[in-house]
């Protein structure tokens, strides 16, 4: 079984709950981005997009560098990693729960048309 940090894990789940931020990831996985760059797409205010940025950093979701006056954000897709990782586990134990569904449907159906 991996081990997972429950307060990194956490961070990850916050930051990817909401949908300005997971916006705000997929724009990065096409390459590093200014702070103007990615809140151009959203109606709400550089302050506002900073905020959902320091939650993306706090779970080291993103990198921030400054270069001048300009921020640039690129992404740092490690604890991605860690948070499939844990979904993974629960899909396996999930597709168990249904094969074994399907085959108890199965012995039914043939037992319900042998009658």
């Amino acid at each position: 079984m991996v081990k997972y940090s429950e307060r990194r894990l956490d961070a990850t789940f916050a930051a990817l709950s909401d949908a300005t931020r997971r916006g705000i990831l997929a724009r990065l996985a096409e390459g590093e981005a200014s702070v103007s760059e990615l809140a151009a797409p959203y109606r709400m205010s550089l302050p506002a997009v900073s905020k959902h940025l320091r939650v993306l950093e706090g779970a080291r979701l993103i990198v921030r560098r400054k270069n001048g006056r300009v921020h640039r954000c690129r992404l740092a897709a490690r604890p991605m990693r860690s948070a499939s990782e844990w979904i993974a586990q629960y899909r396996r134990f999930w597709e168990g729960r249904f094969d074994a569904l399907s085959a108890y449907l199965e012995t039914t159906q043939k037992s319900e048309n042998a009658k």
